[in-house]
C-alpha cells in the first residue's frame, strides 16, 4: 500500500544513512569493553548484539542471505537468528562487519536510487512489499536511528546523539510505509472511519489512516485527529513505550483513535 503515499526522497535517505553510520561509528568507538557487553534496552540483546543486528541487516541487502529474510514468516525471528550466530564474535569482528556492510549498503542505495530498479517492489517477511530503494534506505536509517537513540545510549546512561529534520523525515517515511502495509494486511477492528495523524516539529507531517492503509491527506472529513511530536513516534510507534504515556493529543472520536493507536507497532 506504499503507492498511496508520496515517493520517498531517496537522495535524502542516502545522506541520512551516511550521517547515521558516522554517528554509530563515533558512538561505539567511545565504549569501554564493559559497555560493549552491557545489556541494551532491546530485550535479550547486549549492545554488541544490536550492532551485530544492524550489520547483518545491511549485509542482507547485497548477499543471498537477504532472501531468507525477504520470505521469512516472522521478521523478528529472522532478526534473532543472525544475532545468535554472531554472539560469540569478538568486538573487532562485529565492528569490521558493521563498517564493511554499512558502507556497501549505502553505496548500493546510492546506485539503486538512480535506476528503474529502485521502484521494483520486494517482500520483507510479514511486512509486505516495498520499492527496493525505499526498503534499503528506510529500513537502515530506521534501524540506526531507533536503536542508537532508544536501545543503546539510554541503556548506558549516555546522552542521546542529536538528530535533525532530514533524519526524522527519513525514519518517518519508512515507519509510515510499514504502518500502511500492516493496517492493510490486518485491518484494525472498528476502524470504520479515517483518522488523521499529525507528527509535529522537525521532519513531521500529516497522514490519513483507514482500513486500506495510510494515504496523503486530500479532501473529505476525518473522524479523529491524533497529534504528537515527530521525535517521539519512533518510541511509542514501535511500542517501546505506550502512546498513553507520551505527548499524544486526540480530538474528535477518542475511542476510534485509541483503537488505532493501540494497534500501532512498527517493527
Amino acid at each position: 500500500m506504499t503507492d498511496r503515499l508520496p515517493a520517498a526522497d531517496l537522495r535524502n535517505m542516502v545522506a541520512t544513512l551516511r550521517a547515521e553510520r558516522t554517528a554509530m561509528l563515533d558512538f561505539t568507538s567511545t565504549l569501554s569493553d564493559d559497555e560493549w557487553a552491557a545489556p541494551s534496552a532491546a530485550k535479550g540483546w547486549r549492545i554488541a548484539d544490536v550492532v551485530a543486528h544492524i550489520a547483518a541487516t545491511a549485509r542482507n541487502f547485497y548477499t543471498p542471505a537477504g532472501l531468507r529474510t525477504a520470505f521469512a514468516p516472522s521478521l523478528e525471528q529472522a532478526n534473532e537468528d543472525p544475532v545468535a550466530r554472531r554472539r560469540d564474535w569478538s568486538r573487532a569482528r562485529v565492528m569490521a562487519e558493521y563498517e564493511r556492510a554499512s558502507r556497501r549498503a549505502t553505496t548500493l542505495l546510492d546506485v539503486v536510487r538512480r535506476t528503474p530498479i529502485t521502484r521494483v517492489r520486494m517482500p520483507l517477511a510479514e511486512l509486505g512489499r516495498y520499492p527496493l530503494g525505499l526498503m534499503i534506505g528506510g529500513a537502515l536509517v530506521f534501524d540506526h536511528h531507533s536503536h542508537l537513540r532508544h536501545d543503546i545510549a539510554p541503556a548506558l546512561g549516555r546522552p542521546v546523539p542529536p538528530t535533525d529534520a532530514d533524519r526524522i523525515r527519513a525514519v518517518l517515511t519508512w515507519m509510515i510505509a510499514v504502518l500502511s502495509n500492516q493496517v492493510a494486511q490486518a485491518p484494525v477492528a472498528g476502524l470504520d472511519a479515517r483518522v488523521a495523524l499529525t507528527l509535529t516539529g522537525r521532519g513531521g507531517g500529516t497522514w490519513w489512516i483507514d482500513q486500506a492503509g495510510v494515504l496523503a491527506p486530500s479532501g473529505g472529513p476525518v473522524a479523529a485527529h491524533v497529534t504528537a511530536p515527530a521525535v517521539t513516534f519512533p518510541d511509542w510507534g514501535t511500542q517501546r513505550s505506550s502512546w498513553r504515556d507520551s505527548t499524544v493529543t486526540i480530538t474528535g472520536d477518542a475511542e476510534l483513535a485509541a483503537r488505532l493507536l493501540d494497534a500501532v507497532n512498527v517493527i
